[in-house]
């Protein structure tokens, strides 16, 4: 018989606050890999958290009996991994951006602090100094680490010497994923490890699966090996090593949220007999798809008239160039990322931009929101108006929705606000509210969240949802004022399969409207809306270093 790893025996998941997932019962076995899957809010982070000793596994008392007597049984834990756990995740990506931004020291220096830069953070998992002692010689063996098989596997040669900060999101998490091989962790969570990664980097992370987890499966519970359990929020590119899944449901129906009731293990088998499942829900789906679909775009376009008067100013047709960007150049450590880049955005436009990891996108994005301030150094026109002439910050934002991954770790450092004031925010354009909410714009706000799953939720923190509810969140947050541009960076990170289709058939009924035109940046070609029929696409190191196709 298979040797046990882990063995999870009639326990609950908690923490001081709250019970997380009621009743748990599982076991992973030398010679298998795992796949943990579930929606958001479903109770699989909070599991994840549990196997890594973050939060809590606690036995319950099971109660059972027979026709000649009662006998109760303890639960019961035992991993073989206590202490050596790493998670790689979103999550953790979004919290090193939060790290990197408390300790920023450009205020008191005459220089813009640049951070820690690759080599550095991996350095700290093999005797260097710490964040906090970032400014410390860094140990001999951090000048080889090109020369080392985990920087190889993970394709991170290339950015040892960026700083953390200058990184795309999936640079970062190729970086996270070399530190914690190198950390020689014994057991590696990767949850949803293909999100936001271009096709090379899906190849490489795929590469790396196939190579650590074929040793995992070959060998003893005794080995010292790397082992991964593999965590996705959707069903998608599967590598083939995985052997079994375990499946969490969402919240049961009816339970109030804050109670002690959560997700519970819907599916608990081997990978061929979950893809059986998973063909009979779709078959089942199929039927209601289309009214489904229907019903979101009915939904919208009765909050839309409801609340008109809290949106943008009417677009008129004819209106001049929404965007404007002449011979616009953005770099730094002498890297150009933007290079002689000619761009311009009309009315009704909707574009989908594309481009492999660090090509500069959301460099892009930032130069259009203000957020890079290369800005004012170059000719860029918004709404008819040149940056850096007299407009003041307020003039553009109230023209642009915004969804990213600045403004995710901003709204993470600010968590505490509740859902409510989250979605009025976007009226206002700030992050947080500073000041009292109408009732017309609380109306209109619980409008919003109940369009998109939220309904009753609206007291509730941002702090206190999943990753991929955050950003469902923030996208709602953007489009309530109909801004005339929508700038969507990588929207649907983190969002499990009911969301994300959801998300994108809410963005498409935006785009029906014709008075809000879509900037939507992602690395996956499902989530292209039918109304993206003007791609821009960003090639790296070439000249010239983009080109525009009509479709």
């Amino acid at each position: 018989m298979a040797q046990t790893l882990i063995s999870i025996q009639h326990c609950r998941v908690q923490d001081l606050r709250q019970v997380y997932i009621p009743e748990v019962t599982w076991q992973m076995k030398a010679g298998e890999a795992w796949l943990v899957i579930g929606a958001n809010s479903s109770g699989k982070d909070m599991f994840l958290r549990a196997i890594a000793g973050e939060k809590d596994f606690v036995a319950n008392e099971i109660v059972g009996s027979s026709p000649t007597m009662t006998h109760r049984v303890n639960g019961s834990v035992e991993n073989h991994f206590v202490g050596s756990t790493e998670i790689v995740s979103l999550e953790r990506a979004a919290a090193l951006i939060e790290e990197e931004r408390e300790l920023d020291e450009t205020d008191y220096m005459n220089r813009i602090d640049e951070g820690r830069t690759g080599r550095r953070f991996i350095a700290e998992v093999l005797g260097g100094p710490d964040a906090k002692h970032r400014n410390l010689p860094l140990p001999a063996i951090a000048s080889r680490l090109e020369t080392m098989p985990e920087v190889k596997l993970c394709g991170v040669e290339g950015i040892l010497e960026r700083g953390l900060k200058y990184m795309s999101t999936g640079e970062i998490r190729r970086t996270l994923l070399c530190r914690a091989l190198l950390s020689k962790k014994r057991l590696l969570i990767l949850s949803d490890p293909f999100a936001g990664l271009d096709v090379q980097s899906r190849s490489i992370l795929r590469e790396f699966f196939q190579t650590i987890v074929g040793r995992q499966l070959k060998a003893s519970a005794t080995d010292e090996t790397t082992r991964i359990i593999l965590a996705m929020e959707r069903y998608t590119e599967i590598p083939e090593t995985v052997t079994h899944v375990l499946e969490f449901a969402g919240v049961a129906q009816g339970s109030v949220p804050g109670t002690e009731q959560g997700g519970v293990i819907s599916f608990c088998g081997t990978k061929a007999d979950y893809e059986t499942l998973l063909a009979e829900r779709e078959t089942e789906r199929q039927k209601t798809r289309s009214a489904e679909k229907t019903a979101l775009a009915d939904a919208f376009n009765q909050i839309s008239r409801d609340t008109a008067v809290l949106q943008n100013e009417v677009h008129v047709a004819g209106e001049k160039t929404l965007i404007q960007l002449n011979k616009v150049n953005v770099g730094w450590d002498g890297r150009m990322v933007l290079r002689d880049m000619d761009w311009s955005v009309l009315p009704g436009q909707h574009w989908l931009i594309r481009g492999p990891n660090g090509s500069g996108k959301t460099t892009l994005l930032e130069v259009i929101t203000g957020d890079n301030k290369q800005v004012y150094a170059n000719d860029v026109w918004l709404f008819g108006h040149k940056r850096g002439t007299g407009e003041t910050i307020w003039d553009i934002k109230k023209n642009l929705g915004i969804v990213s991954y600045r403004l995710h770790v901003e709204y993470r450092m600010v968590g505490g606000t509740d859902l409510l004031r989250v979605i009025i925010s976007g009226f206002h354009d700030s992050i947080g509210l500073y000041e009292p909410p109408t009732d017309v714009e609380i109306a209109a706000a619980k409008k919003w969240l109940a369009l998109a799953g939220f309904a009753g939720r609206e007291n509730e923190s941002f702090s206190s949802l999943s990753y991929g509810e955050q950003r469902a969140v923030l996208i709602i947050r953007a489009a309530v004022k109909q801004p005339k541009v929508l700038i969507l960076d990588e929207p649907c990170h983190g969002l499990d399969e009911g969301y994300r289709q959801k998300i994108l058939d809410l963005l498409e009924s935006i785009a029906e409207t014709k008075t809000t035109t879509l900037l939507h940046v992602t690395h996956d070609p499902s989530e292209a809306l039918p109304c993206e029929k003007h791609i821009l696409e960003l090639h790296p190191n070439e000249v010239p270093m983009y080109t525009c196709i009509n479709i």
